[in-house]
């Protein structure tokens, strides 16, 4: 079985998954932490739209494009917080035949609403930022902070889901050009666009179109793409990294995302549990004579705590089992909250004991 570190070292992206509040943002810029101190070329991309991982790199300004980190490591360590809509207009620009036909998209009130209102166009475009750091190959290893984990599921499924919209009979038929939509399409579609235009307005009607449109000749270029994404989301250079609690609801969540990543031909690399209390051993006996007073209630608090460690344990050992035969880093309960550099290496410690000095 890998190690945490073996991930770190040979892998080439990092997915880090897991349910809401349980520290996947401080684990993602740990481990990229954790690859620079051993020498790699890193880089943390987080699509959380809160800023945690700013702070906790101690930078204010993380944007779409990498923003490098200084630092005492032998490697490098980048950090890029993933602008949607900057990075769907790059790939415009990127498939369109010339400038007339990406700016004729980027200035269509359709797409401006698709950017930003369409379910699962956030986590499509995580994948191609992923793709992109990934293919130019300026880094060593990307590691990805994922929404939470049944969220997390639309991460893996958008690039399928941007194929299969692509093959969609209603939008193969829009795209054709010019009029030659209407004499091509089926009944149904033009009953649909005379629905649409009663109910919606002949003018959105009509920025559908020459929107979808626009796309013409485009398809092919972003149904390859999605192709090389899900590629690399199943290839041996990707690992995904489950982040939990020592909590009941973990090992749910641990099953179901588990579960739906070997469906989907992906595997869980690392299980990390964060916010473990200490083991402090065997119970502790009271002398005789001292069942009340200030020291009985400090023995009785070390014993709780001993048996909410062990009960903690037990839970860790179902995920693992759950998710076998990933490793499990367990990073204990902190005294104040990961907000900067000095907590993420504190982090790191646990996640590759003897990375970070």
């Amino acid at each position: 079985m890998t190690s945490v570190e073996d991930l770190v070292r040979h892998r080439s992206v990092l997915v880090c998954c897991g349910s809401g509040g349980v520290g996947k943002t401080t684990v993602a810029a740990s481990l990229a932490l954790c690859g620079a101190s051993l020498g790699r070329r890193c880089c943390v991309v987080t699509i959380d739209p809160a800023r945690r991982l700013a702070d906790a790199l101690s930078e204010g300004a993380i944007l779409n494009s990498p923003h490098e980190i200084e630092g005492p490591w032998s490697g490098s360590l980048h950090a890029v917080m993933l602008d949607a809509k900057v990075t769907f207009d790059d790939l415009v620009r990127n498939y369109a035949a010339d400038e007339g036909q990406a700016e004729r998209i980027l200035a269509n009130r359709v797409y401006r609403n698709l950017v930003s209102a369409l379910s699962g166009t956030q986590e499509y475009m995580a994948t191609e930022k992923l793709f992109e750091l990934h293919d130019e190959g300026h880094f060593d290893l990307v590691v990805v902070d994922t929404p939470p984990a049944r969220n997390a599921l639309d991460f893996l499924a958008a690039p399928s889901r941007l194929t299969g919209f692509l093959d969609n009979r209603l939008l193969r038929a829009l795209l054709m050009p010019g009029r030659a939509y209407m004499r091509a399409a089926s009944v149904f579609t033009q009953t649909f666009l005379r629905t649409l235009s009663r109910v919606a307005g002949g003018e959105i009607v009509e920025d559908t179109i020459t929107f979808f449109q626009a796309f013409e000749g485009m398809e092919q270029g972003f149904r390859d793409r999605a192709g090389a994404v899900e590629r690399l989301l199943s290839s041996e250079a990707t690992s995904f990294i489950l982040v939990g609690t020592p909590q009941r609801e973990s090992v749910d969540d641990a099953t179901y995302f588990a579960t739906h990543v070997a469906e989907g031909g992906q595997h869980v690399g690392a299980l990390v549990v964060n916010r473990m209390l200490p083991d402090l051993g065997a119970a502790v006996p009271l002398p005789d004579g001292e069942r009340e007073g200030p020291w009985a209630e400090l023995v009785g608090n070390l014993n709780d705590l001993t048996t909410i460690a062990q009960r903690q344990e037990l839970l860790v050992e179902e995920i693992a089992a759950r998710i076998a035969p990933a490793p499990v880093a367990r990073v204990p309960l902190l005294g104040a909250d990961v907000h900067d550099m000095y907590g993420l290496s504190h982090v790191a410690r646990y996640l590759v004991p003897g990375a970070v000095p």
